[in-house]
């Protein structure tokens, strides 16, 4: 895969890349970004809301820590609030980097070169976003250790049939085998900001994190094994996190909870809200770092189809949720769909049906995919449905469960909204100083695409696909 660097210019026809580009001019275009370019008006602005977001973050902790977790908005039935329902919307944004990644990367889909390192990107600091709840959400969090099998002299060991140790398990190993597939996917795009940078401290910094990488086919091979081994580990985690993760509620015995469909349905409604979270941060992006000949409208048309899969599949759940409340003729099922749909959390029921069952509709259409500014729109409007889908799976099965004696409301408070809030900030400000400091595009895989189409071309076979 080393890659020579002839000047030929190369035009390619297949809409996964548009205009004249050389291997330098690539390299020129996005490795300037890091190294000489400042950065757009837009993004200082950006900066700014994300680091409001990232002290509110650090006060709302902080003060969770001093006083506890009563500041929050939980009861006796809602023993879970927002931050069960937040980890698993942040662990859902998360799923769809390894999907492009991973996933792509071995059905060989060349469409992902453009947006898999930001995806990738977005998983990490999702992930981060998701491990803070359940941490705080223990109470005494200095003792997190312990849901860890570590020999003790106490002879305390984790319960291994609670599915929230199992979420330790699941999500340790996907965060751990992500980062491992994203660094590795990085080597060769610190190399040459190694040898590109002209001032020493860049050069230091990236010449340290290369590993020593000088593009030999020794460290072509070792590199295209461990990337495709590191892709075939994460195949597996795509699925099996968020079922884990829906399992902690399917184990259980509360109505609305205990049933089958969860795990493919959890699954899919990650790759969905995922995929939301791809397209609102790539449209502004693409916009303002001129990437729009790399992200084209092709690689945009492609990541709605994939969305519009996968929410006919989540709209599809929902019908099922309703259909087994029926068909089953347990009482307490039916009560739940009942409560759902006419009791006093009925406005984000229905909320959500429009969010994730009917504005996905309008992607059927083309002219809505490659419209960028209403493509936007449903991305956002998809990703708080998804956060909807979550508050209603949560609360309304918790608030009124069997023994109507201890029904009661569930209000989230300021703090509770302002930890939300904050890991939003956090994961924005992750992601600005990621297309600040990091190559937004691999560069490396960029080349090795245009590498393909000029043997193509030469071999006449100008494969579109």
């Amino acid at each position: 895969m080393a890659i020579t660097t002839p000047q030929e210019e190369i035009l390619t026809d297949d809409g996964l890349l548009e205009g004249e580009h050389t291997y330098d001019s690539v390299t020129e275009k996005i490795g300037s970004i890091v190294l000489t370019e400042p950065p757009p008006r837009q993004w200082f602005i950006v900066f700014g809301f994300a680091f409001f977001g990232l002290m509110l973050l650090m006060t709302s902790v902080a003060y969770l820590l001093a006083v506890g977790v009563g500041i929050w908005g939980l009861n006796i039935p809602v023993g879970w609030g927002l931050a069960i329902l937040n980890f698993v919307w942040w662990i859902g944004i998360g799923h769809a980097g390894t999907f492009i990644s991973a996933m792509l990367l071995l059905m060989r889909q060349p469409w992902r070169t453009s947006i898999n390192r930001l995806a990738e990107t977005m998983t990490l600091f999702a992930v981060m976003c998701a491990g803070m709840f359940p941490m705080l959400h223990l109470g005494r969090w200095w003792v997190f250790y312990w849901l860890f099998p570590y020999p003790n002299a106490m002879g305390l060991w984790p319960q291994f049939r609670s599915p929230l140790v199992w979420d330790v398990f699941a999500v340790s190993t996907y965060f751990t085998v992500s980062v491992i597939f994203w660094y590795v996917g990085l080597i060769p795009d610190l190399a040459t900001l190694r040898d590109k940078a002209k001032k020493r401290l860049p050069r230091v910094l990236a010449g340290i994190a290369a590993l020593g990488w000088r593009g030999s086919a020794a460290h072509w091979h070792r590199y295209e094994s461990a990337y495709l081994l590191l892709g075939g580990i994460s195949i597996p985690l795509v699925v099996s996190v968020h079922s884990i993760v829906s399992l902690d509620f399917a184990v259980s015995i509360v109505p609305g909870w205990h049933t089958t469909i969860f795990p493919p349905y959890f699954v899919a409604g990650a790759i969905y809200s995922g995929f939301a979270m791809v397209l609102t941060l790539v449209i502004p992006i693409r916009a303002w770092f001129g990437f729009k000949d790399m992200i084209t409208i092709r690689h945009i048309d492609w990541m709605a189809k994939i969305m519009l899969v996968t929410g006919l599949i989540v709209f599809y759940g929902y019908m099922m949720e309703a259909f087994y409340g029926w068909y089953s003729g347990n009482i307490y099922e039916w009560y739940m769909i009942r409560n759902r749909t006419m009791g006093p959390y009925a406005t984000l029921y229905w909320a959500l049906i429009f969010c994730n069952g009917l504005v996905p509709q309008f992607l059927w259409y083309k002219g809505f995919r490659t419209n960028i500014a209403i493509l936007f729109v449903i991305s956002l409007i998809v990703n708080v449905g998804m956060w909807l889908e979550r508050f209603v799976i949560v609360i309304t099965s918790l608030h009124r469960d069997y023994v109507p004696s201890s029904w009661d409301m569930y209000t989230p408070t300021i703090w509770d909204i302002g930890l939300y809030v904050g890991t939003i900030g956090f994961f924005v400000f992750g992601m600005v100083m990621f297309v600040r400091f990091i190559p937004i595009i691999p560069m490396s895989e960029m080349r090795h695409f245009l590498h393909q189409r000029l043997h193509a071309r030469k071999e006449g076979t100008g494969s579109k696909r």
